[in-house]
């Protein structure tokens, strides 16, 4: 979607980072409370971040408090500012966690975590409630907050910052630590960036 020049903007903006990779992530396997440390590639990735954040002056810099969103934003050069915010975690899998989808559709065909949501666990308006949370804190501030989250509840604020329903965010497709930034195009929110991996290419 672009290229984002430095930020000197007074708007408010929300940055995101997805997550290093871990073993799960690799795998598929749905991830939530389990506390799982990056990869190799994971901590190469992570690291990677540094040089593509180093331009943009955050106002603030907030955490999902799971080992691999604080590793994630520890090699990224941003340790000693983070904020744990409990509301980036993500979306609690429930019965779910730890199985890939293609397991979860032997049991429940044609399952998906947006239209279904997973068995024991978060439920849409639930996440929403969250999402729309750290929109709000974002939102509140004087320029761009950098949020280290994970892949559904990435997707999810993603939606919610442009008005879609939970279920959209099944439309925005995000990598492990991806960079996205949204923000707005003459005061309509909009998503100024997505999925951006430019520094791990």
């Amino acid at each position: 979607m672009g290229t984002v020049p430095r930020v000197t903007s007074d708007r408010p903006e929300l940055w995101l980072v997805r997550h290093g990779e871990t073993e799960w992530s690799a795998a598929g396997r749905h991830t939530s409370r389990t506390d799982l440390d990056l990869t190799e590639d994971g901590r190469t990735h992570a690291s990677a971040l540094r040089e593509r954040l180093a331009d943009v002056d955050f106002v603030r810099v907030l955490s999902s408090p799971r080992v691999r969103a604080q590793q994630t934003a520890k090699l990224a050069a941003f340790g000693p500012r983070i904020e744990l915010l409990d509301d980036l975690t993500e979306w609690d899998y429930g019965d779910d966690e730890g199985r890939t989808s293609a397991e979860i559709q032997t049991e429940r065909p044609g399952w998906t975590v947006w239209d279904d949501g997973p068995a024991g666990g978060e439920t849409a308006t639930d996440v929403r409630r969250r999402a729309d949370h750290v929109i709000a804190v974002a939102r509140s501030e004087v320029g761009p907050v950098l949020a280290f989250t994970h892949g559904h509840f990435a997707r999810v604020l993603g939606a919610r910052w442009i008005g879609l329903e939970v279920a959209g965010g099944a439309h925005l497709l995000l990598s492990t630590a991806s960079v996205c930034v949204l923000g707005a195009e003459r005061d309509v929110p909009a998503l100024r960036l997505w999925n951006d991996t430019r520094h791990i290419s």
